[in-house]
This record gives C-alpha cells, structure tokens and sequence, in this order.
C-alpha cells in the first residue's frame, strides 16, 4: 500500500486487484495487469513515481504468466486517473520482467522503493531454486536498481557485463519482503530465511549476502547450512531471527506522532503476528521491541500524519491504524 498526496490510500490485493481507499469507501481500480495468482504469487507492491504530483504515474509488481506453467514477477507503470467510481490506469508498460521465468509459486519478492537520486529498487527472490541468487546471468535472488523507465544506470556495479547482470546491485539473497532507505539514504532490506534464518541487511554496492552457501538457519528438512560466520566474504546480516519473524513490509519511521522512535525500522511479521521495532546502533541493528499483534501482518506503511498503518494478511484482512496515546 501506499499513499497519495491527498491522503487517499492505494492498496494491492493479491488476487489481481488494486484498491483505493478515501473518504472511508473502498474503490476499484480499472486497467491493471493479468495477474498470475496462486501460491505466494499474485499482485504485489505498489509506489508513487517520486515526481507523481505531475508524472501522475505508479508502479506495480505483479506475477504473469510464461509459456508450460511457468511464472515470473514483472513491474508495470502506469498513470492513474481518478474518477468518481475509483480510478483507472492508462498507457500501462511493461519496464521489468524476472529472467528466466521458473515454475513453481514462490519467492517472488517483488518489493519497490525509490531513493532519493530518483532511481528504482527491486527485490527479486530465488524463486525456491537455491542457486539463482549466486548465477550472475539471472536476475533472480538479487536487488535491483534501474532508472524510473526501466533502463540501466550507467554506475551499477555489473553494467559492463550487459543483459540482466548489469541490472543487479547485490546478490545471495533469498526472498526480500521488504525494503526502505533511511535519513542518510543507507537502503536496508529483510528478507524471508529458511528454519530459523530470517536477515535484516544494509544493501551495499555490489555485495553478496551469501545465500544459498550461508545462512544463520537451516533448510527446512534439517540439513545444516553453514553460518555467515565460516565465510566471511559474504555479507553478513546486522540482524537475523532464530526463531523466524517471517518478515514482510518495511518502513524507517520519520513522522510526528512517534518522535521518540524516529530513525527506527517497522517490519510486519507474518507467523510471528507481530509488529516489530528495529533500533540502529552506528551500521548495526537490534530488535528493540515487539507488539503482539494477533494476526499475520502483510505490510507496514508510515501515513502522512505520522501514523503507523498496517495491512493484515489472508482472508478478511482488517487495514490498521496506529496513533500515539492521547
């Protein structure tokens, strides 16, 4: 979810819709992609073009579909025009597809954010296939950075090697759920680990965070994995939950109505149902406290008054409104 200058909230539901929510009713958006719905896949994130207020224009992840059942994420801009019934998205492109599509229905990813030089970041995750995150000719298991039309900045790190390599900015990850820059444009990333192995990351130029050679937790079935501690040319991670969180969304909180929590993370937790509050020690991060929410929690957005505002996850999801005692 995201907000609108006036205060009007977007919001994606995984299904294949994309929501508006103003005047306490909920609208419907027309005009948005095929989705590919199913297992973890389906319409993922949605954000403002930093220049939205005259570009008009958002954009969406989403799973499509390829050819013999297989799927892959892609990102689609669009301007959106508000009517009196909702809205509608026009001249919607494609600027982003995963390479190469896989089957199978997870670990999408599928996370956006601007930074502040106007450039775009995309989470994209293994897809449940181990070695993409470490295949330089894939852009699965990595972080992104494009320009705002899809094309490649000139700086990245790999762009010498042209096609979807000169696309990454970091490799060795799993399946990033969520992503924010904080007050000095440093990006952090969360991501979903195996049994006991969820990351919080500063993402750095060109660095590999290690996945599927290392990781703070194990496979599913019990097999060892070895810690980021026997590798240390692989970035470790400033936090890493054992037992797991099941992070999802993101936010480095700025606003009024928390002054005393300003510069700190929000993650949303998923098994954990739980909203999670992350404090930043020099380059180094801890888990500061933990609310009990009694429900999955999908996504974590700061509003423009300050509030904290959470999305709930699965059926009958409730939208959340957090405000300081008065």
């Amino acid at each position: 979810m995201t907000f609108l200058p006036d205060g009007a909230l977007l919001g994606t539901e995984k299904r294949g819709a994309l929501v508006l929510f103003a005047d306490g009713r909920k609208q419907v958006i027309a005009g948005v992609p095929t989705v590919a719905y199913g297992g973890q896949g389906g319409m993922g994130d949605v954000i403002l073009h930093p220049d939205f207020a005259s570009t008009g224009l958002i954009y969406l992840s989403y799973v499509e579909a390829g050819a013999d059942g297989t799927r892959g994420s892609a990102v689609a801009r669009a301007k959106l025009t508000r009517t009196p019934g909702g809205g509608t998205l026009d001249g919607l492109q494609v600027i982003w597809r995963q390479e190469p599509k896989m089957s199978g229905q997870g670990h999408f990813s599928q996370r956006l954010a601007f930074g502040a030089d106007g450039l775009l970041w995309i989470t994209s995750g293994d897809r449940q296939e181990f070695t993409p995150a470490q295949n330089m000719q894939m852009n699965l298991g990595k972080v992104l950075r494009l320009k705002d039309d899809g094309s490649i900045p000139p700086d990245n790190p790999f762009v010498s090697q042209g096609g979807v390599t000169a696309q990454i900015w970091s490799l060795g990850h799993r399946n990033p759920l969520g992503m924010a820059f904080d007050a000095q444009g440093a990006l952090w990333a969360h991501e979903m680990g195996p049994r006991g192995g969820d990351e919080l990351n500063r993402i750095e130029r060109g660095e590999n965070y290690g996945w599927p050679t290392v990781s703070n937790g194990d496979h599913y079935d019990g097999a060892s994995i070895p810690d980021h501690v026997t590798r240390p040319e692989f970035n470790a991670p400033e936090v890493s939950w054992n037992p797991v969180v099941s992070p999802a969304g993101l936010i480095i909180y700025s606003g009024r109505e928390f002054p005393n929590w300003h510069g700190n993370a929000f993650i949303g937790g998923l098994s954990s149902q739980a909203l999670i509050r992350v404090e930043f020690t020099g380059a180094g991060a801890r888990e500061a406290e933990r609310f009990n929410m009694h429900a999955r929690i999908r996504e974590v957005e700061q509003g423009p008054d300050g509030a904290i505002w959470l999305l709930q996850d699965g059926s009958g999801a409730d939208l959340l409104k957090l405000t300081a005692p008065r």
